[in-house]
């Protein structure tokens, strides 16, 4: 009986850890792209921490893929919208205005 509990908190311990290191990896990556885009260090911040928590690993996927093509604040909207999912470009665009203005971090 103890080692059925010792296993299954040794599981818990695994599957949170792996899923605070998906989102923290993909807050990071995030963050880098709007850096290279221009946007402030803190601004960047935010967003990464904002998109982390509001998009689907899948559409973070979708939006780092974009990673290349972000080199300005237009190029990183050009490529926003040349994705065809309307809850990535409204959360980017929402985050993008509360986080470049000091609203939300």
């Amino acid at each position: 009986m103890i080692r059925a509990v010792v296993a299954l908190a040794l599981l818990v311990f695994v599957a949170s850890a792996g899923w605070y290191g998906v989102n923290w990896y993909a807050q990071d990556r995030v963050r880098a792209a709007f850096l290279n885009a221009g946007m402030s260090e803190d601004a960047a911040s935010c967003m990464g921490r904002r998109l982390a928590k509001r998009l689907s690993l899948r559409q973070l996927h979708e939006l780092g893929s974009l990673h290349d093509r972000m080199h300005t604040q237009a190029d990183a909207i050009a490529a926003l919208q040349s994705l065809d999912d309307r809850r990535i470009v409204k959360v980017t665009t929402s985050s993008a205005l509360l986080c470049s203005t000091g609203l939300s971090r």
